[in-house]
């Protein structure tokens, strides 16, 4: 593994300055910042091949075309799915859960019929699934979870009946960091015959997937959170329910023939990428990906957990603090308030010494309503995060104190 210099050095944005001040990345559960491969990779297409993927039959098309399907390929290596027709590129994890939502619906839900979902969701594997259950008289079921965060397994168990036609849930909580027991779920869901989603934005980063390990029947994920460009997201899923779900978009390249009367559709997984695909952040995410693994997954869970204990013992330390979110199994995101100040102002405050984390509900405000509070601060690190820059936080979180004293 490189040491931190050098990979700080291949990113950057982390060289600049924020305020006068070295910046401190910490909002890493947002978006992650970008190696300069990646950056290099986007700009390669527009500057020297850039042609619309899978139309034309000159040069630049078929250069496009075959960078987009190694893209494809890329990352069905990186999350071990079986076949490339079970990767599609979509905008995100907001849009292919949406997608998901949409076309499970459509073919399998009536009413009555229930979508489990957890009490950790982000609003994005919240909403799509409302929106499919007031369209189709559905119901949506919670799995509750305790004070430390973590779901109550025996309340899902609990949760699974004949009614039950998906579950969906996230593999990382983005609000609190708590990770999932994705595989007892999974199991459980199948011992009944009920399909899993799985919401990798949050997991996706921090240590190795393996959708056929896992055994899930969907799995998401956003390009911008693993170190690639935004607008770019894909959606795993298993052959057999690509194959009887309907499209969820329609348009150019997801047909086979079209007339007036009827029309039939393209094969998987072109059935499902409806118009011009985001090809140039495809490209750019299979060179995320190639960069991930260049400096290993494995390395890159082990900083992280070394980052996260040292952080938590920090902050624990500092008197008035409480952290959010305190499960064994986490990864390296802690969501804390001081006592007596706002999360916006403490948020502020450390902007102006440039650190930057994120403040509010997360986008997950029933997990605020679980514990009574209306946000927190988040500090969400990765592996080119550094211990003195949890100093840097631990003596800003200080001088927020003092200011509030």
């Amino acid at each position: 593994m490189k040491n931190i210099a050098e990979i700080r050095a291949d990113f950057p944005i982390l060289s600049r300055k924020v305020y006068g001040k070295p910046l401190v990345y910490f909002d890493n559960g947002a978006t992650t910042q970008k190696p300069q491969c990646v950056l290099d990779a986007v700009d390669e297409v527009y500057e020297s091949y850039n042609g619309n993927i899978h139309r034309g039959v000159h040069f630049l098309s078929d250069m496009s075309s075959e960078a987009y399907e190694k893209a494809r390929e890329k990352v069905r290596s990186f999350i071990n799915a079986d076949k490339r027709e079970e990767i599609v590129f979509t905008s995100g994890t907001t849009g292919s859960i949406n997608g998901i939502a949409f076309s499970f619906g459509e073919r399998y839900i009536k009413p009555g019929d229930e979508i489990i979902l957890s009490h950790l969701e982000h609003h994005a594997n919240i909403v799509p699934w409302q929106m499919m259950c007031e369209r189709k008289g559905a119901v949506l079921r919670v799995i509750p979870i305790n004070d430390k965060g973590e779901i109550i397994l025996d309340e899902y168990y609990k949760l699974l009946s004949s009614k039950t036609k998906l579950v969906s849930v996230t593999q990382a909580s983005n609000a609190l960091g708590t990770i999932l027991p994705v595989k007892e779920i999974i199991a459980a869901a199948h011992s009944v015959n009920v399909p899993v989603l799985i919401d990798g934005a949050q997991g996706i980063q921090h240590g190795i997937v393996d959708v056929k390990a896992m055994d899930t029947d969907f799995y998401v994920f956003s390009g911008h959170k693993i170190y690639g460009p935004a607008g770019i997201g894909v959606l795993y899923g298993k052959e057999k329910w690509f194959s009887e779900l309907p499209p969820f978009q329609g348009g150019g390249d997801m047909v086979d023939k079209v007339t007036f009367e009827k029309t039939t559709y393209n094969e998987l997984p072109f059935k499902f990428e409806a118009g011009t695909m985001n090809y140039p952040a495809a490209i750019g995410l299979a060179r995320a990906l190639d960069y991930v693994l260049s400096i290993g997954r494995e390395n890159i869970a082990s900083r992280e957990k070394e980052l996260l204990s040292y952080a938590t013992g920090r902050l624990s330390a500092i008197k008035g603090l409480k952290i959010y979110g305190t499960s064994d199994r986490k990864i390296s995101t802690i969501s804390f308030h001081i006592k007596d100040i706002h999360q916006y102002d403490t948020g502020m405050i450390l902007d102006k010494i440039g650190i930057a984390v994120r403040t509010g509900t997360h986008c997950a405000q029933p997990v605020m309503d679980r514990y009574g509070i209306d946000g927190t601060v988040r500090a969400s690190l990765c592996f080119y995060n550094t211990k003195e820059e949890i100093d840097t936080l631990a003596d800003g979180i200080e001088k927020v104190k003092s200011m509030f004293a």
